[in-house]
């Protein structure tokens, strides 16, 4: 079997090469291989370099590496990686070092077992650790995760997180329309409405980043979050 790892990229020259050395050290469960597809949204930094540098030295790893011309957005990378990805299974995973690889295992573990079709990595559950940063960002995951279960009838914790695992054959066959970072409560609406779909959700730790740090997602994404969820939860689009 074949795990696909999504990772949409702009501007991380400084990270990329931190968390491909992360899930290359990863020893995944079942003897699962793993397929790295980068997908690099027209940075404007030395991503590309830093990119192909590390292909050229790891040339055992199977890194897909893809790039668009010009600046689309993160949901449209995700497209293009989606796409490309040959895998059995998709997770998506953010270019940065908020999210660790090394619990890939816990996210495989209900499909794996029979149990699930879409693993959801929660910050807010479990005994994982997290860094504490900012009081409004955490009110106003929570405010979106209720919203989009009033719509959705599910009963997430944390419907914005990073680590969505997905089998391949399910998320090819969605058609996903948001370029940016509409994505999450997009996609969320779409695998709702499908029949008999088991939907799980698994503890995660999560290593935040400040602004300064490199953190991109702002109060404007919020707002565009929320007419997304009303968008795709009143609309069958």
């Amino acid at each position: 079997m074949l795990l696909s790892i999504v990772i949409p990229a702009y501007n991380e020259a400084k990270t990329i090469h931190l968390i491909l050395d992360r899930i290359k050290a990863v020893d995944l469960p079942n003897q699962i291989s793993k397929e790295i597809i980068i997908v690099n949204d027209c940075s404007r930094d030395a991503t590309e370099q830093a990119i192909l540098s590390y292909q050229a030295r790891n040339p055992s790893l199977n890194i897909q590496y893809r790039k668009h011309e010009v600046n689309k957005g993160k949901g449209a990378a995700l497209h293009t990686g989606i796409r490309e990805a040959s895998g059995d299974f998709i997770i998506i995973q953010d270019a940065d070092l908020e999210y660790d690889p090394e619990e890939y295992t816990i996210l495989l573990k209900p499909i794996l077992n029979g149990s699930a079709d879409v693993v959801y990595g929660s910050r807010f559950i479990g005994g994982k650790p997290h860094r504490i940063l900012f009081y409004w960002h955490s009110i106003g995951n929570k405010f979106l995760t209720n919203l989009s279960n009033m719509f959705s009838n599910l009963n997430l914790t944390d419907m914005e997180t990073c680590y969505k695992l997905f089998k391949s054959e399910l998320i090819k066959n969605i058609v996903l329309k948001e370029q940016r970072f509409g994505f999450e409560p997009e996609v969320t609406a779409k695998i709702a409405r499908i029949k008999g779909l088991r939907i799980y959700e698994v503890g995660i730790s999560y290593y935040g980043r400040t602004y300064e740090e490199g953190k991109k997602i702002g109060w404007k994404d919020g707002f565009r979050a929320i007419y997304c969820i009303l968008k795709y939860g009143l609309f069958r689009m």
